[in-house]
């Protein structure tokens, strides 16, 4: 019993100092010895955060998101949205044709536990003639379910048209994670 004892010791005393030495895990495509290296659960911007993983039931923003917009009981806008851990953002619009642009960018910071503003911005042209016609300005105050697959909150959009008045939409957005699986 006691050598059972020493054995099971040894194991915990080797296991325990392997993980203390190990070296930090690292992901990235193509990474050679002069790209600087980021470990793969940190990011840095004004100073390091801890960002979840998606696939852990945590709460991060970061992913891919199928998103509706609604304003007046009507959708708005509908797509899927693209959360970096960099704070910025990418949205393929379904509601627009390609001719008429239908991707979109946006900058977006942390607010709360579980709360995040996202400032978007988009660019909209004349199918017929390829003429910009307005400028979108969404923005979006979102809160992340503790589970992290869903995310609502209210949205604003801000239309100018060229040579016109601008407009001001309110609505919700909701959208649901899409993960590998």
């Amino acid at each position: 019993m006691a050598m059972i004892f020493r054995k099971l010791l040894m194991a915990t005393a080797i296991l325990t100092a392997a993980s203390t030495f190990a070296p930090a895990a690292w992901a990235g495509c193509g990474v050679n010895a002069t790209t600087l290296k980021k470990h793969a659960s940190w990011t840095s911007q004004d100073k390091a955060m801890f960002i979840p993983i998606a696939n852990a039931g945590q709460s991060s923003i970061v992913g891919l998101w199928s998103v509706t917009l609604t304003a007046g009981g009507t959708t708005f806008d509908w797509g899927y949205q693209v959360w970096h851990d960099d704070g910025t953002e990418i949205m393929n619009s379904g509601s627009r044709a390609p001719a008429t642009e239908n991707f979109c960018l946006g900058v977006w910071a942390q607010t709360g536990p579980f709360s995040y503003h996202l400032n978007h911005f988009a660019l909209s042209y004349d199918s017929a003639s390829g003429a910009l016609n307005a400028r979108v300005n969404i923005k979006e105050n979102v809160v992340v379910d503790q589970r992290g697959g869903t995310f609502s909150g209210p949205f604003t959009a801000d239309i100018y048209p060229v040579g016109g008045p601008a407009q001001h939409i309110g609505g919700q957005i909701v959208g649901q994670r899409l993960t590998a699986n």
